[in-house]
């Protein structure tokens, strides 16, 4: 009974402590993400050195034939898209714009209508972040081969969006301001567990370590009659 109670409230309390680090490490995200700034055109720059969910501004042109939707991105609880358009800057780079969240049309074999308006803006502001990444790698789909766009995807890496749009790209997605037109839902949001989540289940693991000892200690060293 020693040996077990030892083994588990070792592990009761690293459980606890990797949830306290990974509420601090989310805590420090999520205030990058609330941090507000006035956004700035990064000229010359490499946007991919930009800090994380920086407030950029940029010039040029959407390139409404070649769109990807990103696949399993829910809203409220509903299935839905997430549209990811390039955006062609005056110097020939390209960056892949998220313009939001478009329902689920309640059939697999026909995509959404993610066409632009007819005169689409030239000047767009939004935050930069990271492609969306899959807990579990069964959930990833590369872009759909063939010439047809847009291309059905699911948690992509940089290097399958490079390759289906024959094109280099920074590894940043561009999240669209919400009143920029020529977008859809977006109400963004740092990504996962807030946390709070992750004090709660850490304060609950310690919690567990002090039942375990209680019942050490109740069961080894109560008097017997």
């Amino acid at each position: 009974m020693t040996l077990m109670t030892l083994i588990l409230l070792t592990l009761f309390l690293g459980l606890g402590r990797w949830q306290w680090q990974r509420g601090e490490a989310k805590q420090a995200v999520w205030a990058g993400f609330d941090r507000t700034a006035p956004a700035q055109n990064p000229g010359t720059r490499n946007i991919d050195e930009l800090e994380r969910f920086s407030s950029i501004r940029l010039e040029g042109r959407f390139e409404p034939t070649r769109q990807f939707l990103l696949d399993n991105r829910s809203h409220a609880g509903k299935p839905g898209y997430e549209v990811l358009t390039p955006f062609v800057l005056g110097n020939g780079r390209r960056v892949l714009v998220n313009r939001g969240w478009i329902p689920f049309g309640g059939y697999r074999d026909r995509l959404p209508d993610v066409s632009l308006p007819a005169n689409p803006p030239g000047t767009i502001t939004g935050r930069l972040d990271e492609l969306p990444v899959a807990g579990l790698a069964s959930g990833r789909a590369p872009p759909t081969p063939g010439d047809d766009w847009p291309k059905l995807t699911s948690f992509p890496t940089h290097a399958e969006l490079e390759a289906a749009l024959g094109a280099p790209i920074p590894r940043r997605i561009l999240l669209l301001d919400p009143q920029v037109e020529a977008g859809y839902l977006r109400k963004w949001s740092p990504p996962g567990l807030a946390p709070d989540r992750h004090f709660a289940y850490a304060i609950q693991w310690w919690g567990f370590a002090v039942v375990l000892l209680v019942l050490y200690f109740g069961l080894n060293f109560r008097k017997v009659k």
